[in-house]
């Protein structure tokens, strides 16, 4: 299990070593740029060996072919996440995990499909909402067709969506909220890749024109709770994604501010440079704790995890990007280059505050939980 301090198991400081050396070795710096400049986000074959080492299994019992490093599965996950965001690595962790999130509930009827994603054979991308709308308000209607359902509508900034083979679409129906299993291939679907800032993530816009839907994985209630479920999972990996991809610019940022030197004096010898990086420290800190924290809460206290989730989403979401900026600046001028890597991080934190939730949006979800209680 997790220590209770909040420091990794041993196992986990393995796995997050294993994980670190494999993104060192197959997609550095230099391939994540490579990568930018072709039309897909990662390589297929890539994301299975990903799979090989347990990146897709965590959130899966053992029952339908998963398993967890430590016993704390999100907690586990996280590292995964917390790595990827160190290295900027594509792949569609966050969206396929938040997919596996809801497919597990449903259970036994659905274990062929999670183990095809599972082994990463098959990439599975979550279409649920229209970010300009915000959380709650899907652009995907679903009309009752015999024992399925007939999907119009579209969703947008879906992560991964133009390498996705299959979406868990979420839609509102005349019985509630649904959410249903489309082959990206299946007729009356269209995906659109959208620009975004970071260079591997992409997004896509998925229209469906009359889709017929028969695998049909929630229904009313059980799908309200498997979305919130599934939200929770892609928040909290984003936020340790972020959180993780700040701490290593903090860390090479202070390396150039000890090699770096203006007037004879090392930049990190200046008193106001000093107080600047103090700053980020702490909030670099509490970004670290408050995302460890979540996943925690979601292994150890379900209950209490949508106020957990929320709260490192949007605290996260707010301070990485701002730690990072302040990085850029600290660079001077070399920091606002093409050829710097730094800007990898910005775009990476920059894209994480705008998925899955904004700041705002959670401390409304925050504010709405804390109603709610004191009703």
């Amino acid at each position: 299990m997790v220590s209770t301090t909040g420091e990794l198991t041993g196992d986990q400081r393995l796995f997050a070593s294993t994980t670190r050396d494999f993104l060192a070795r197959t997609v550095p710096v230099s391939r994540v740029r490579e990568l930018s400049e072709s039309p897909v986000g990662f390589e297929r074959d890539w994301w299975v060996r990903g799979a090989e080492l347990g990146w897709t299994a965590m959130l899966v019992p053992e029952r339908l072919g998963g398993g967890s490093v430590s016993g704390a599965p999100m907690s586990d996950l996280a590292v995964v996440a917390g790595e990827m965001g160190r290295a900027c690595a594509p792949g569609p962790l966050l969206t396929t995990s938040a997919v596996l999130t809801g497919l597990v509930r449903a259970g036994e009827p659905f274990a062929e499909r999670i183990g095809e994603i599972v082994s990463g054979e098959t990439v599975a991308a979550w279409a649920f909402y229209r970010p300009a709308r915000g959380l709650g308000h899907y652009g995907v209607q679903a009309e009752p067709d015999g024992d399925g359902y007939r999907l119009s509508g579209e969703a947008d900034r879906v992560e991964c969506g133009d390498q996705a083979d299959v979406f868990l679409v979420t839609a509102h129906s005349p019985d509630g909220l649904v959410q249903v299993l489309v082959p990206a291939d299946a007729p009356g679907v269209t995906v659109t890749r959208v620009w975004t800032l970071d260079l591997v993530r992409h997004t896509a816009s998925v229209r469906f024109a009359d889709v017929r839907a028969d695998s049909v994985v929630q229904r009313g209630k059980d799908a309200e709770d498997a979305v919130e479920a599934q939200l929770q999972t892609a928040a909290v990996l984003s936020a340790a994604e972020m959180a993780e991809a700040a701490e290593r610019t903090f860390e090479f940022t202070v390396q150039w501010m000890f090699d770096r030197y203006s007037f004879g004096r090392p930049l990190a010898s200046y008193q106001a440079l000093k107080h600047r990086m103090a700053d980020n420290k702490t909030w670099l800190e509490a970004c670290l704790a408050t995302s460890a924290a979540a996943a925690r809460t979601i292994d150890e206290d379900p209950s209490s995890a949508p106020e957990a989730v929320s709260t490192a989403k949007s605290y996260v979401g707010a301070k990485a990007p701002v730690i990072v900026q302040d990085c850029v600046q600290l660079h001077g001028g070399i920091g606002v280059t093409w050829e710097h890597d730094i800007h990898l991080y910005l775009r990476r934190v920059t894209l994480g505050r705008a998925l899955y939730g904004t700041p705002e949006e959670h401390r409304r979800l925050i504010t709405d939980l804390l109603t709610r209680s004191a009703a």
